[in-house]
């Protein structure tokens, strides 16, 4: 590694004092809940107790598979995995359940707000996309990445969820 390679390396490294935080979970689940809210709003009605365990049970499904996947890695490595590693691999992976509550609550509350069906689906939606963009910004943000960098993630994640707005608008037509 060269001089000029270490500095601009220490430009993009957060600083040593900075906790390492994987955002890519919370940004993961918030798509995977905006995927789950698209293909359900798609088929019409339906009780929004139903959309609130779909989309809790389809995050703790995945998260499941993301612990289940780390691990069996691991073991293929040939590093048995202890119970200290099952515990920080399920903590590590938690932000995809997580990803999926603001969505949840959104669709639990909307009848607080006098929304109907297809009201209730945007509003869950977008709740999920803001989550998308919010995690993937603050982790560009987190990560010391340069200002263009942060807009590049910010842009493409808004970019991945308008692909599935667009989706969502063309299943309704």
């Amino acid at each position: 590694m060269t001089h000029r390679n270490r500095a601009q390396d220490s430009q993009t490294r957060p600083s040593a004092g900075a906790a390492h935080i994987d955002y890519s979970g919370a940004v993961y689940g918030s798509l995977l809940a905006a995927s789950v809210v698209v293909g359900a709003g798609t088929l019409g009605s339906f009780p929004r107790l139903q959309l609130v365990l779909l989309l809790l049970c389809t995050s703790v499904v995945f998260w499941a598979a993301h612990v289940f996947s780390r691990l069996l890695g691991a073991r293929m490595a040939r590093q048995p995995p202890s119970l200290e590693e099952f515990r920080r691999v399920c903590a590590d992976e938690r932000p995809i359940i997580e990803a999926a509550l603001p969505p949840a609550v959104a669709v639990a509350t909307s009848p607080l707000l006098g929304l109907g069906v297809q009201a209730t689906v945007w509003l869950a939606l977008a709740v999920a996309l803001a989550g998308q963009v919010g995690w993937a910004t603050v982790a560009a943000v987190r990560a010391g990445a340069s200002r263009r960098l942060i807009l590049v993630a910010g842009a493409v994640n808004l970019l991945l969820g308008l692909v599935i707005v667009v989706v969502k608008v063309a299943l309704q037509h």
